[in-house]
Order: C-alpha cells, then structure tokens, then sequence
C-alpha cells in the first residue's frame, strides 16, 4: 500500500509540474508575442525610407557587382565610430544616421543586407554612385529606378501582406522618404567620357534629371507615401576632387548645380500643389556645406578644402584606402577638423553638423525633418 500511495504521489506531484511549465511558457509566449508586436509598430511609429547615392549610402554596394570607386568597404571608412568599415563613404556616421537617431529609431539598415527582412523602422536603399538617370555609371550602381522599384516591392510584399492591406497602408502613410540625388548625373559628365550632350543641351539634360526624380516621388506618393525630405545639390565643383589647376571651383559644374537647384524648388512647389497629402522638406545643403568650407572656425572646424584623407593637391586624388588604382594615400590626425573626408565625401563631424539643421529647419515653412517625423 505504501508504494502504491507513493507511486500515486509521484504521479501527482510530476502532473502538477507539468501543467506549471505549460500554463507558465504559453503565458510568457503571449506575452513576449505581445510585447514584439506594441513594440515593432508603436502607436506614433514613424519609419524611415532612404534613396540616393553615397551622401546616404549605408553599405548597399557591400552587396552588388562593382568596383572599388563605388565602395567604401574598407580601412580607413568608418575609423572614427564603428571602428571598422560599414561601407559609407566616410569617417563614421552619415546624415541619415543621425536623423534616424533623433526621430528614436535604430540604424536604418541596407536594403541588400543578407538577413535584413524586418521593415517596420524602413529601410536604406541608397547606392554610391547612382543619379537620377539610369545611364550614370550604369551596370556599377544601384540606379534611382532599381531604388523605388525595391521599395515597391517592400511594399507590396512585405508590409502590406505582413501587417495587412490597411495597417501596412497606414505605416506608408505615416513613413517619411529622403533623397539626395543627382549630384553624379553631372559629376559623371566630366569623370567619364559621356556622349549625352552630345545629343542632348544643357538645359535639357538637367530637364531629364528632373523629370526622372520628379517620376520617382511620384512612384512613391501612388505607393502611399506623403512625407518627403529632399536635399539639394551641394557646391560638387568645389570638392577636393573636382577643384581645377589653381585651386579654384570648377565653373562649369557648379553652374549645373545652380540651375538643378532652381528647378528642384520649382518641381516640389508643384508637386504641392498637384498631389493631395504631399508634404516635403527641403534642405539647403548647398549654402550649409559653403558657409562650412569658406569659414570653418565658426563652425568648430580648422579645414575647409583640403580633405582628410587622399593624396595631392587638397588631397583630391581619390586614393583613400589605397584600393583604387593610386595605392598613396595620406590620413590626416583629427577628421573631426575637416569638412570633407575624402575627395569627395564628408567627415562625420559635418554629417552631424548638417543633420542637426536638417532636423530643426529654420523659419522656412519648408524645412524641417522634424515636423515631418512627429505630423503622425
């Protein structure tokens, strides 16, 4: 009798365990599946979708068939903040970085990353390289039409099948869209031996830049989305790598820059007046990064033209990293001091710089990421 009550006993005693451990792990399961789920789309969850070229590129030539010019996957890239190269093109972090840092999300991951599948805070599809137009540097760059199409299907194939029709749409809705592009649609006319104005005036190249971003945002706007940043083109002819032989900007380019700039202004305010819900920010990058290369003491810096890393005059051989074609290359001590990290490209520093008036505007009804990111 008494090793049967203790059989029974025994019997009992595991029963009970049993049904702790069940009734404990599918409670800990409901509510860790409940806690993903508030905290992968909270209520006032804005996300962040990136487009353009190597300003906002966050490694997404890591992951395609090019070459070394339009990669940044190696020393001395990303010394200063990560410690080792994520494939932006500079010392640390980018704009896009810190704004995804101020509105409280993570960093906005590459679109091509392997393993990134998770688009609740958006993602990154800039490429170094890429323009507006498909033919620059094409078949080495992740062009502005590959950009939206991966977008659309983000959309489409993911978001809206993933949270459903009407949760998905709402999260479009509510996402803010960057682009910073064109600059290499007329940076590539003097790099590369093009033939496009050959057919094609002045003004009707810069024509088709416009249009083709024009199309893009449009693309964007029918897939849902209402709220746009935009930067505009910077003074690309006074670059370390594009100065002329006594030191000066180069003219011709920058007159490109100029009349870009004009149209992108023009082109938003119709857009505004066109597209129902359309919202934007525009960004002056070109006078921002001027004022910073005619006066660097005022703003905390000590090198206005010369870059940080790259070899001959103002360092504008783009040498840095020693991986394409000119293995010479100079690094200077601080980046912190310096506008321009390469040839081509900004220290964090100035990244940090430029993201903060992005981020605030100024008194142009115009120009804050801001109000953009909290207009839920």
């Amino acid at each position: 009798m008494a090793t049967q009550s203790t059989w029974r006993g025994q019997l009992i005693e595991l029963l009970l365990i049993f049904f702790f451990f069940f009734f404990f792990f599918n409670f800990i399961s409901i509510y860790c599946f409940a806690e993903v789920e508030f905290n992968v789309v909270p209520e006032k969850h804005a996300a962040f979708f990136i487009f353009g070229d190597s300003f906002l590129d966050a490694g997404n030539n890591n992951y395609i068939n090019t070459t070394t010019l339009d990669q940044a996957n190696f020393w001395p890239y990303g010394q200063t903040h990560f410690r080792f190269p994520t494939g932006r093109f500079s010392d640390g972090r980018l704009v896009s970085d810190f704004i995804a840092e101020f509105a409280k999300l993570p960093l906005i991951p590459p679109f091509l990353q392997p393993g990134f599948h998770h688009y609740h805070n958006g993602a990154n599809f800039a490429s170094a390289g890429a323009g507006a137009l498909s033919e620059t540097f094409h078949g080495s760059v992740i062009e502005l039409k590959t950009q939206i199409k991966y977008f659309r299907e983000v959309v489409v194939t993911w978001l809206k099948r993933k949270l459903g029709k009407a949760e998905g749409g709402l999260m479009v809705s509510k996402a803010v869209y960057l682009f910073s592009i064109g600059t290499n649609d007329y940076m590539s006319l003097f790099l590369t031996n093009s033939t496009f104005l050959k057919s094609h005036s002045k003004s009707q190249y810069i024509e088709l830049v416009i249009g083709n971003l024009s199309t893009s945002i449009k693309e964007v706007y029918d897939s849902g989305g209402r709220k746009f940043g935009f930067l505009n083109l910077p003074p690309i002819g006074c670059s370390p790598g594009m100065r002329d032989e006594d030191g000066g900007c180069l003219e011709e380019l920058s007159a490109y820059k100029s009349v870009h700039n004009q149209r992108l202004v023009k082109l938003l305010q119709d857009l505004e007046k066109q597209l129902k819900g359309f919202k934007y920010s525009l960004y002056d990058f070109s006078s921002s990064l001027t004022h910073r290369m005619e006066n660097p003491f005022k703003y905390g810096l000590k090198e206005g033209k010369e870059a940080c890393c790259g070899t001959g005059r103002f360092r504008g051989v783009f040498s840095c990293g020693g991986r394409r074609g000119v293995k010479e290359f100079e690094l200077c001590r601080n980046p912190n001091e310096h506008v321009f990290w390469d040839s081509y490209h900004l220290t964090e520093n100035l990244h940090k710089q430029l993201a903060h008036e992005l981020w605030r505007g100024s008194s142009s009804r115009h120009s804050s990421l801001k109000y953009l990111f909290q207009t839920i």
